[in-house]
């Protein structure tokens, strides 16, 4: 698994799109899942990094003490701004742009650090690690989750398919390269180790995706993620793009509701 990539960007309609089709749909099951994990050992200072529109932020929000102080960051505006504009001005939440190999805290800042499905989309994975552990205090938490590779997703491997058959001349690969391939828990492991954290738990997690519509899902696979551009770079229309992967994940999982697989590897580890 190489740890180096191009990261994404998330601009224009992207956010409120990746907001209302899939938030629902692949990330607030996980959102769940993460916050029980992180709620329990979080202590009284939780940093988020590549917080997104807020999915995960508003579970820890909720679930933790209410004395706890929740920092949110992410290094995309258009997304910390979907984010601010969604939740507001809870309790004990600070928001701030923030890149993650670089994070604008002192040293032991905060008791946790969590990240939902965003450390895929980082360039510089041990640089992310190094800084994660310095602004963590000793024996501070560290939890995140990734995507399990395409075999394991369905509908993630329709979306890339129908993409490349119908730009086979250059099909993007977006799902393939960014969100969808660095699920190596060993890889992960290692990479934990030689940046002094100590691994806790390496979890496979499968859960269900439900969305009201096959159509509603593929919006947000196209117009909701980075594809999007890149498909109109290479020509493609988004409309025919969008209606060709409803049409197959239809037939994966229904039309009207749709119903699926996915699954993910949740790490937690602790900073030594």
């Amino acid at each position: 698994m190489a740890f180096q990539r191009q990261a994404a960007s998330f601009a224009g309609a992207v956010p409120e799109i990746y907001d209302r089709c899939l938030g629902p749909v692949l990330f607030e099951p996980y959102a769940v899942d993460l916050a029980r994990r992180v709620v329990e050992r979080a202590g009284d200072a939780l940093l988020e990094t590549a917080c997104g529109t807020g999915i995960l932020t508003r579970q820890l929000r909720t679930t933790l003490a209410p004395s706890a102080r929740l920092v949110a960051t992410d290094n995309d505006q258009p997304m910390l701004d979907h984010a601010r504009a969604c939740l507001g001005d809870l309790g004990q939440l600070t928001w701030e742009l923030a890149d993650c190999v670089a994070l604008p805290f002192p040293a032991g800042s905060f008791t946790s650090l969590a990240c939902q499905f965003g450390v895929m989309f980082v360039t510089d994975k041990p640089a992310m690690l190094r800084e994660a552990h310095r602004v963590l205090v000793k024996g501070g938490l560290l939890a995140f989750n990734v995507w399990d590779g395409l075999a394991h997703n369905p509908y993630a491997r329709l979306t890339q398919e129908t993409i490349a058959r119908l730009l086979p001349a250059d099909p993007p690969t977006f799902f393939d390269e960014v969100p969808y391939g660095f699920s190596d828990a060993e890889a992960w492991s290692g990479l934990l180790c030689d940046q002094n954290f100590q691994v806790k738990d390496v979890e496979w997690i499968t859960l269900q995706a439900h969305s009201p519509t096959a159509e509603r899902l593929a919006c947000g696979l196209i117009r909701g993620t980075p594809v999007c551009s890149a498909i109109q770079e290479r020509g493609g229309e988004l409309e025919s793009v969008v209606n060709a992967v409803a049409e197959a994940l239809a037939r994966l999982g229904g039309e009207a509701p749709f119903r699926s697989t996915m699954r993910a590897l949740v790490v937690t580890a602790n900073a030594c």
